[in-house]
């Protein structure tokens, strides 16, 4: 391959306990930015991690030309890391420090990178982050480490690129960021997001659906109109069948009439005896071969029929999404349900907690954390145990493992899947289980704090978290950057956090 390209040839990938996520899967990303986007648990997540190495193909191969540069959704997470590694330039210091202290079998370690902290330094200034190298992710907001790892992939300019969900927890000055540095990136940019806008920078839209990848030239608006139209033609397609459907159930009907007619009219002259016994046997075995002609042929027209509604009914999509039920958690208008600095929570009211990265939105929601009970959803969704299942991560104590089975399901987390380790499963699964351990807990709470719910989460599904928190009836407070997002679920009062000096 003379450009960079990415090309996977029937690749297949299944986790260990034998859950399936790719099979056969051809495809091939050229030259250029694409969007990458499906339902949650469609397998986007893992066919990033297989393209950059992070896992080896169940069957099949993955063939990169160039070096890969790749961005986890997953960066916020990994709270031990520091500046340096977020932006993949660990190594290459180290060599420089090794080259510095006399090992010159580092130097090729080093290779071109010599500057590389100069201009490390010089890129996180540029985006307005912290330049200590050596600081600890942890101390960084979520939204500072996800810039960070952005931040290093400008750096270390590879030829071939993996975003999975880059704008999660960016504010929308950062935002902006990212959305200038995709519209000016060369080489091979392959982006997994849910970001509309961003998504309506890029050249191609991929979608992953069933195991399959199919490319639509354009951005997520092209997409949409495309598959639109495709819509409008199948459910066409589906009304026709079902009327063709109808027409051959009438058809059979009337001609059963008539069979049951004709061998009845046969029967009666045999019985009688009203014509020759020869003529009364021919036209009685004629009746037989005609009526079992008149009832195939109408037989196989129906059948054909009801395979031609299979078929439409088949390009019809009714994909599935999270359903939500909150239980009834009323607070009183006026009740005092948290109070934090001089700001009072009352009631079911919505506040909306606002401001840029690093700013103490996520601070000021823990403080609330430590000082009443909450049902808490945290942005680096990092409250599960990634060895133990999702099954142990969400079973509350009394709780059966069917009562647990049967509320994983309305999540979209059934079958095997509940056994599969915590730590294997993409940012829209995890967001799904820690939203299910929250509001499948004993008593449900009455007040909720959610850091940027929206995160990682498919489109349909933020339509179906919107539906649910607008049948919530304790007092809500949501730190986000989406401010559609805050506006569908009905805020009514706002906060900004004063930035810690």
């Amino acid at each position: 391959m003379s450009a960079p390209a990415i090309v996977c040839s029937a690749l297949s990938f299944a986790w260990p306990d034998g859950d399936r996520v790719l099979s056969g899967l051809d495809v091939a990303f050229g030259a250029g930015r694409t969007g990458l986007i499906g339902a949650n648990g469609s397998g986007k997540s893992t066919l990033l991690r297989l393209i950059a190495g992070e896992l080896r193909p169940t069957a099949g191969t993955v063939r990169v030309a160039g070096p890969v540069g790749y961005l986890a959704q997953t960066v916020a997470l990994h709270a031990d890391r520091t500046v340096a590694d977020l932006l993949g330039v660990a190594a290459q210091r180290r060599a420089l420090r090794a080259v510095e202290a006399g090992d010159p079998s580092a130097i090729a370690d080093v290779g071109d990178a010599w500057d590389i902290e100069e201009r490390a330094a010089a890129a996180l200034a540029r985006f307005g982050l912290p330049t200590d190298l050596d600081r600890r992710s942890d101390t960084l907001s979520g939204g500072e480490a996800v810039l960070t790892g952005l931040t290093g992939l400008l750096v270390r300019r590879l030829p071939v690129t993996l975003l999975d969900e880059p704008t999660n927890n960016l504010d929308g000055r950062a935002r902006a960021l990212l959305y200038a540095a995709v519209e000016q990136w060369s080489g091979v940019l392959l982006v997994v997001s849910h970001d509309r806008e961003l998504l309506e920078r890029v050249d191609t839209t991929a979608e992953l659906r069933a195991g399959a990848v199919r490319l639509f030239g354009g951005p997520l608006s092209a997409y949409e109109a495309q598959l639109a139209a495709e819509q409008d033609t199948a459910q066409r397609l589906v009304r026709v069948a079902e009327a063709d459907v109808r027409r051959e159930r009438r058809e059979l009907a009337e001609s059963r009439t008539k069979i049951a007619r004709r061998v009845r009219y046969a029967d009666t002259d045999h019985a009688n005896k009203r014509k020759p016994k020869i003529v009364m046997n021919a036209r009685k075995r004629e009746a037989q071969v005609s009526a079992g002609k008149l009832r195939t042929g109408h037989e196989q027209r129906l059948d054909a029929a009801r395979d031609e509604l299979a078929a439409a009914e088949a390009q019809v999509r009714d994909d599935a999404a999270i359903r939500i039920d909150l239980p009834a958690t009323a607070v009183p208008a006026g009740r005092t349900v948290a109070t934090v600095d001089d700001e009072v929570i009352r009631g079911p009211e919505r506040i909306g907690l606002v401001g840029p990265n690093g700013s103490g939105k996520t601070t000021l929601l823990r403080r609330i954390v430590a000082q009443v009970p909450v049902g808490y959803l945290p942005q680096r969704l990092d409250v599960l145990d990634d060895a133990a299942s999702v099954l142990d991560n969400v079973r509350a104590p009394g709780a059966s493992p069917q009562q647990v089975r049967a509320g994983l399901a309305r999540f979209l987390v059934s079958g095997a899947a509940v056994h599969r380790p915590t730590g294997t499963l993409s940012g829209g699964e995890r967001f799904r289980v820690v939203l299910a351990r929250l509001l499948l807990a004993d008593p449900a709470p009455q007040l909720l704090l959610l850091d940027e719910p929206t995160n990682n989460l498919d489109l349909p599904s933020v339509d179906r978290l919107v539906e649910a928190l607008a049948a919530y009836r304790g007092a809500l407070v949501v730190a986000s950057h989406d401010v559609d997002f805050l506006g569908r679920i009905g805020v009514q009062r706002w906060w900004r956090p004063t930035p810690p000096r």
